[in-house]
């Protein structure tokens, strides 16, 4: 066969490759947060890119579909667009770069760069959504973790792998005392989602709270309230997706969300868009299904692997403990830490409701004597909460009850131990030392 026989045949073989179609759709229809599109070949939880006014792209999301219908959700806001834009499905999934060049950045929920610091190369990337472990391969949570706040290392100590979360209104204090955790907490890396909050606070808390030294050993996904929906829903869902990742090289992660109600809520807003019907105060089923899922993901990982202690900030609106939300949250966490408004009116800092605040893994990672003295604490300071009304009208006669007479003697003391300013760094020995003379004093 001559060469031009040859260069023939190839040239006709490559010819005859067929490539695959590129199959668009278009919008029929936008309702609310909403766009409905037809001829798109996608699956749900699929991105695709919709084209709005001056041939600018938009990402979505495949969030449901009713026959040909395809509901769309846009990350960002689309003003511009027209009847019948162009709906161009991508098959490939949203990957993240990351690594430890990822270590001092800000990002979003889509894991763009924030920061000005251009874009992020590293040679590892993942996608949202992370393998589900076997519970029954899960190291149990045998370590107790150092917060560098006396109040929760004593009575509330938290284990290496826990998860807990911090109950309370708004103004209350829930996002300093994350920021104090966030400076104090003995971990290799902290990752930080804030969800849904005040675009102030994102800067604020990078600036203030984390510091230039603090932000080296940490990454932030932000997505301020003013994003969509479905950006916030993904800035939570990568914030866990990268705790993850650090995890499984073998990291003791310390992963805060700020907040978990900003998510669900998200999620209710989508679900609402596309004509979920509401159960529980206005919250769809979906939901309720959606915490766990995301909540899960956290905890120790596999023999060999690393561990995720995470610390959820949950919003009880009106300081309502049993909001659908605050229940459902604290019957899936290991924990919740609740913060008391009348405590914040009192100028007590951090204002830890101990009586309502509880640690599920603490029994099995302290010795039994520390568990001893934590609960005597918190019996007297019960004991003195109930009979505050009888000792203020003085109704009260010393002698008629032991523990309430040792209630009185040393709840100036407790209350000191349990207080703390916002740069005071306590260890657990040194908390331990605290209680110990919190209640040998006055005696």
């Amino acid at each position: 066969m001559s060469s031009l026989e040859e260069r023939f045949k190839k040239l006709t073989t490559v010819s005859s490759t067929p490539l695959p179609p590129q199959l668009e759709g278009k919008v029929t229809r936008m309702v609310g947060l909403t766009m409905e599109a037809v001829g798109c070949v996608v699956a749900l939880g699929d991105r695709c890119l919709v084209q709005v006014r001056k041939n600018r792209w938009v990402e979505s999301e495949v969030v449901g579909f009713t026959g040909d219908l395809t509901y769309l959700m846009p990350t960002e806001a689309i003003e511009g667009i027209s009847p019948g834009a162009r709906v161009r499905p991508l098959l490939e999934e949203s990957m993240m770069p990351i690594g430890d060049e990822l270590l001092g950045r800000v990002v979003n929920g889509l894991g763009k760069p924030l920061d000005g610091k251009g874009p992020i190369k590293a040679k590892d990337s993942v996608g949202l959504h992370g393998d589900v472990i076997n519970p029954l391969q899960r190291k149990p949570i045998s370590e107790p973790l150092d917060v560098g706040i006396k109040a929760i290392n004593c009575l509330l100590t938290v284990g290496k792998g826990q998860r807990l979360g911090l109950f309370a209104g708004s103004g209350v204090g829930k996002s300093i005392l994350l920021g104090m955790m966030t400076r104090f907490t003995e971990a290799d890396i902290t990752i930080v989602g804030l969800i849904g909050e005040r675009g102030r606070e994102v800067k604020e808390f990078i600036e203030q709270i984390l510091g230039e030294e603090g932000l080296a050993r940490s990454v932030v996904v932000a997505s301020p309230a003013d994003d969509s929906a479905l950006m916030r829903l993904r800035a939570a869902m990568l914030t866990t997706r990268i705790a993850e990742y650090y995890r499984d090289q073998g990291k003791s992660v310390l992963l805060l969300m700020d907040s978990l109600t900003r998510y669900a809520q998200a999620q209710r807003e989508i679900a609402l868009s596309v004509g979920e019907p509401p159960a529980t105060k206005g919250y769809p089923p979906s939901v309720f299904s959606k915490l766990p899922q995301l909540v899960e993901r956290a905890g120790n990982g596999r023999d060999g692997s690393g561990s995720i202690t995470a610390f959820y900030t949950v919003l009880t609106e009106g300081d309502d403990q049993q909001d659908p939300i605050a229940d459902a949250s604290r019957a899936i966490l290991d924990g919740h830490i609740v913060l008391s408004r009348r405590l914040a009116e009192e100028g007590h800092y951090p204002a830890i409701d101990v009586e309502a605040s509880v640690s599920r893994a603490m029994p099995n990672i302290v010795t039994e004597a520390h568990l001893q003295g934590a609960m005597r604490v918190k019996q007297l300071y019960s004991k003195f909460q109930q009979n505050q009304d009888l000792i203020s009208v003085g109704a009260y006669v010393r002698g008629a009850d032991a523990d309430l007479d040792q209630a009185i003697t040393q709840m100036p003391e407790i209350r000191d131990f349990l207080q703390q300013s916002l740069t005071e760094s306590y260890t657990i020995d040194q908390s331990l030392e605290a209680l110990v003379a919190a209640m040998t004093k006055g005696q």
